[in-house]
Parts: structure tokens; C-alpha cells; sequence
């Protein structure tokens, strides 16, 4: 992240913010990393809003060490209660992986909360255009979040980017009509041991797979069963790793089968990495193939999922697909010129951006290879890398081919998960001349669908 400030939970609290929260005698603070009794009031507060049980002190020990690497922000009311908060978000920076498998800066949001005694109140916007600032001081190139509830972040720049698939099988149609993979699958017995091997193996998963976020060490920890091993769901949890035939982990699951009563189970999993795709197949064959379950249900995944091609009867499979990771463009130069294309081409985009952090003309050049060189066309850049571009040389000084979008539709477009063409029949993209769009499409076409495999 040699982009991202790395004080980014120094910075002062947004002074526009603050001053239209204490307007409305509120308090907006950002809390000290060295503060664990207002971390767990917090976490407590977070629980709260999305009507979670009240959380353990274990469970506040867990999560006050995560949060001490994260920005934490709370509003309070001192009238009520100025120990817990009211509302609550959290942010870091991360990459986010993008086509031609590189990654762009980005900031992360999460924990986003407003206590129902305190809504209607402009709160929630009042935190959500604060985070937007925290991003541009700290040089991020994109914010992101995951939502619960898909109304509240559109107003704000955000459109969703990358979908996730529930998919859910009759194991009793199943039959594998894919090939033999070259490795085995075996159990990890282990999984202390085994978490390293656990980390490298998702970061590789990460890097191939555009829209994924960098993951946290406590995230694997979870995932294997080892953040509470004596707990209920740990105990329920299996791991199952793939090797190649080299004796290389390549992936692995973690997933539990409940049962009701004397009946065929149901196997489900949130969390299959691979960092292959022999390793992928090999790891579904193995859930599928389980004896005594009736029911395999499988959470966050891709939109072009392999397995239908994978089985004899792809009716067996029941295919669920909703909006998961949300995406807001604030750099449009370092944003672009971070992928790569299906090149070559140009447009010129013209942006829409009612906040102003991306508004502007920008001029995309593609070349042979796919890589980009971005020109902002009418200057006013506040951002490092899109004062750079401002001089920055084009081989078109005026390309014949160009959009006019809001930049809600050109975060949908970014990591290819909807094509221009798509968008302009919904009314969100225009097309400045002939042919534009079809250059768009192609540009921003992807051979791997965008995912994001976790929540946030």
C-alpha cells in the first residue's frame, strides 16, 4: 500500500463533519488505537446495530486487537451516554485486486451502524462523506464496502461492482463429469500448523481473482477454527486441503454439515481458496461427494462459478446471485491505470460526480500490451497521480471515441462486472460518439468475473 499514508489513524477527525454533528449536539470522535475500554464500548455499540448478541468479553478482546490496526470513529451523545457511541464506523487502507492481476489503493469501510433512537438525523451521511474524505487525504485511488442493505450507498457515489452467488446442490443428482485432478485432498488435522500455508494460499487466491480485498491475519485464524477453538463453531468446523502432485497445498475449505435429527445432513461453506483451478475443482468434488448429505450450500461465490461444467446434471445446481461488494471511484487516473485492458483503444470519459471528488474529462489510452496512460483533459486535479497525468503525453490528443457517465456507472464498469453497453441501456451510460460503446465493452471485459469471497 506505498500509496495509502500510513498515519491514516493519525488524521483529525473531519472538522465539516464534526462541525455539522455538534450543530446537532453531537460529539464525533475519532478513538485512540491505546483505548480499549472505548474500543469495546464500540464493538458493544456495532453488536448493537446490527442486532447481533451482546458480545463476550472474549469476543471484545478479539476485536479490540483488530480495531487497534483500523481508523475508529463513533459519534456520542454526551447528553444520553458519552461512553457508548450512537453510530459507529471503521476504515483501513487495502488493495483491491483488479483485472491483469495487479491491485489499486484502496480504503476500506466498515462497521457502519446508527442506533435507532438517533436515525433521521443526517448522521449516517454525515459519517459516510467524512469516510470519502479520509480516503482522498490518505491517497486512495477507490473506497469500498460490503452492504446490508443496498438502498444507502448509491447517494453517495457507490454502485455495486462485484456479485456474489449462492449456490445450493441436490446431492443426490450429482455426478462428476470433470476431469481427475493430478493431486489429493486430505483433512488438515492441524490447523495451527497448517496457518501459514493457509495465509499464503488465500493471498494467491487474492491476487488472481479481481475484486478481492487483502486479508487480515485474524480473518484466516477465524476461518480455520482457531480464533475460539473450544467454541461451538470451531468444533463444528472441518478443513480439508488440496495438494498438487508435487505435495504443494494449492487450497482448501472450511466448511460444517448440520443435521436434523436422524436425516441426511446439509454440508455448507463460505470460505473454499484456490489458487488454482485444479485445486478449485478438486476441493468442490470432494464436498459433493460427501456420504449422508442431502444438500451442498455454498455462499460467495462467483458469478460464472465452473462447476455447472463440472456435472452431468447442471440442474442440480440452484443458483441465487445479489449485489456483495460496492465500489466508489475518487482517482479516476490512478483508478484506471491500475488494471489492465482488452486493448487496444481510447475513449474520453466524461464524469459526473455531485460530491466532486472524480467529476472531470479524462482521456483513456490503451495500448497493444493493455496498459493504460490516463490524461485528465480539463485540469483541476487535486490528487498526486492525476496532477501528474495532467501533462502527461497521449499518442491521440483527441480520441474519437467517449462516454458521459456518472461515477456510480463507472465503478460498475471498473473491475468488469457491467458493460457500458448494458449501463447505456439503463440510462446510465451516454455515448459521445459512434462505436463508443462497443470500445468500452471491449476494453472492459474481463476473462474472470469479479468476487469478493468475504464480508467486511
Amino acid at each position: 500500500m506505498a500509496g495509502v499514508s500510513s498515519d491514516f489513524r493519525a488524521f483529525p477527525a473531519d472538522p465539516a463533519t464534526a462541525a455539522r454533528l455538534g450543530g446537532l449536539g453531537l460529539d464525533y470522535r475519532v478513538l485512540s488505537p491505546d483505548d480499549r475500554e472505548a474500543l469495546a464500548a464500540w464493538s458493544a455499540a456495532e453488536h448493537r446495530g446490527f442486532h447481533h448478541p451482546r458480545p463476550t468479553p472474549e469476543t471484545l478482546e478479539r476485536e479490540g486487537a483488530l480495531l487497534q490496526e483500523r481508523r475508529v470513529q463513533g459519534v456520542y451523545d454526551p447528553a444520553l451516554d458519552d461512553a457508548t457511541p450512537v453510530a459507529t464506523v471503521a476504515s483501513w487502507p487495502t488493495g483491491l485486486s483488479v483485472p491483469g492481476g495487479r491491485s489499486v489503493d484502496g480504503w476500506a469501510v466498515a462497521g457502519v451502524t446508527v442506533a435507532p433512537t438517533h436515525r433521521r438525523r443526517g448522521i449516517a451521511r454525515a459519517m459516510m462523506q467524512a469516510e470519502l474524505a479520509n480516503a482522498v487525504t490518505a491517497g486512495a485511488a477507490v473506497a469500498m464496502l460490503t452492504a446490508t442493505e443496498a438502498t444507502l450507498y448509491g447517494r453517495y457515489g457507490y454502485a455495486p461492482a462485484a456479485r456474489a452467488a449462492t449456490l445450493e446442490i441436490d446431492r443426490r443428482r450429482v455426478e462428476w463429469a470433470g476431469a481427475e485432478a493430478p493431486g489429493r485432498v486430505r483433512f488438515v488435522t492441524d490447523a495451527a500448523a497448517f496457518r501459514r500455508t493457509a495465509g499464503q494460499i488465500v493471498r494467491r487466491q487474492v491476487a488472481r481473482t479481481p475484486g478481492e480485498i487483502d486479508r487480515w491475519p485474524a480473518l484466516v485464524d477465524r476461518v480455520l477454527g482457531l480464533e475460539d477453538p473450544d467454541g461451538e463453531t470451531a468444533r463444528a468446523t472441518r478443513v480439508a486441503r488440496y495438494d498438487d502432485e508435487r505435495g504443494q497445498a494449492q487450497g482448501f475449505v472450511s466448511y460444517r454439515i448440520t443435521r436434523d435429527g436422524m436425516g441426511a445432513g446439509v454440508l455448507e461453506f463460505d470460505f473454499l481458496a484456490a489458487a488454482s483451478d485444479d485445486a478449485e475443482a478438486a476441493l468442490w468434488r470432494f464436498l459433493l461427494e460427501q456420504d449422508f448429505v442431502s444438500t451442498v450450500r455454498a455462499r460467495l461465490r462467483s458469478v460464472d462459478e465452473p462447476l455447472r461444467w463440472l456435472l452431468a446434471d447442471q440442474r442440480a445446481i440452484t443458483t441465487t446471485v445479489g449485489d456483495h461488494l460496492w465500489l466508489r471511484i475518487l482517482d479516476p487516473v490512478a483508478a484506471l491505470e491500475a488494471r489492465r485492458y482488452e486493448g487496444p483503444g481510447s475513449l474520453v470519459l466524461e464524469l459526473d460526480d455531485p460530491l466532486g471528488h472524480a467529476a472531470g474529462r479524462y482521456a483513456l489510452e490503451v495500448s497493444a500490451r493493455g496498459v493504460a496512460e490516463v490524461q485528465r483533459l480539463d485540469g483541476g486535479a487535486d490528487a498526486s497521480s492525476a496532477s501528474r497525468a495532467t501533462t502527461a503525453p497521449t499518442r491521440r490528443s483527441k480520441p474519437a471515441h467517449g462516454l458521459r457517465l456518472g461515477v456510480d456507472a463507472l465503478a460498475a464498469m471498473y473491475l468488469g462486472d457491467a458493460r457500458a453497453s448494458l449501463l447505456a441501456r439503463a440510462g446510465r451510460v451516454e455515448e459521445t460518439g459512434p462505436g463508443s460503446l462497443a470500445v468500452a465493452d471491449r476494453l472492459f471485459a474481463t476473462n474472470r468475473a469479479p468476487r469478493l469471497s468475504i464480508w467486511f
